[in-house]
């Protein structure tokens, strides 16, 4: 039995979505915001001291996060974790860009494809495959971009990543053949599906683009699947500097808290079940 085939066996499907419920119910953003109106809600019912503890943990939170960089900070080690490339290598093998930068819904929806804050690695993709006119191509980005997984079209047909993706390079020029794992709902399903596809020669370089906040989680399911990939983090979010840190207003430090609280997490358990 295929490592593929393994993984679909074993109920990968149920524990995703267990896994994506647990998410959307532990966002500290959202609890945060939880808490505030558990406290005002007991206030409005007389529980008066319950209520202004829950009020004041909520609100005296988001104004901490709001007044220090602590968002930033948690991304940051991440995101140093491997640095940006500098000089381009001599040969490169093959190219992989990993998905969360597409959104199929929006796609469905509106009919053009749509791409949220990870634009980066599909233009980077792109730029590589134009300097490196030799390496094979590959997308992973299966059905993870949405709660749902993926959403059905007018036709009734399932619309993945992959298949914006295929609208996105189609659009930026890439004529090239691009590999596509279609069939994958996380990171470690990525490294997993496709090695097997693609199959690479022990010893070739292959570049692995991804958002620098995750690349340490990708990096190590890649490697955990026998495939030593070449870092190549794009789309930072966090600076060095006082100027980058204060940058940002309330909504985008919450939003960056997820974040942060998400792959610091999800490195966690990775490790914890043998996946990085």
């Amino acid at each position: 039995m295929t490592a593929m085939r393994m993984l679909r066996s074993g109920g990968c499907g149920m524990s995703t979505v267990v896994a994506k419920v647990i998410y959307f119910g532990q966002q500290p953003s959202t609890l945060l915001v939880l808490l505030g109106l558990v406290g005002l809600v007991l206030i409005g019912r007389g529980w008066r001291r319950a209520g202004l503890w829950c009020a004041g943990i909520g609100v005296g939170a988001l104004a901490f996060i709001l007044a220090v960089p602590v968002t930033q900070w948690m991304l940051l080690p991440l995101e140093d974790w491997y640095p940006p490339v500098r000089e381009m290598p001599a040969h490169v093998d093959g190219i992989i860009a990993l998905g969360g930068a597409v959104d199929p819904m929006m796609t469905e929806a509106r009919g053009a494809p749509a791409m949220g804050g990870g634009a980066e690695r599909m233009m980077t993709f792109v730029a590589l495959a134009r300097d490196y006119p030799d390496a094979e191509l590959a997308f992973a980005g299966g059905a993870s971009a949405s709660f749902a997984g993926s959403v059905k079209t007018a036709t009734g047909s399932r619309l993945s990543e992959a298949d914006v993706a295929r609208m996105v390079f189609a659009q930026l020029g890439l004529t090239r053949p691009v590999v596509f794992d279609d069939q994958s709902h996380n990171t470690y399903e990525n490294a997993v599906f496709l090695r097997e596809r693609v199959q690479p020669r022990p010893g070739s370089v292959w570049v692995l683009l991804t958002s620098a906040v995750h690349m340490p989680r990708a990096v190590a399911s890649f490697r955990r699947a026998g495939w030593d990939v070449l870092p190549w983090p794009v789309g930072y979010m966090t600076g060095h500097t006082l100027a980058i840190q204060y940058e940002n207003a309330l909504p985008v430090k919450l939003g960056e808290l997820d974040m942060a609280v998400h792959e610091w997490f999800g490195l966690l358990a990775y490790r914890l079940l043998g996946r990085a």
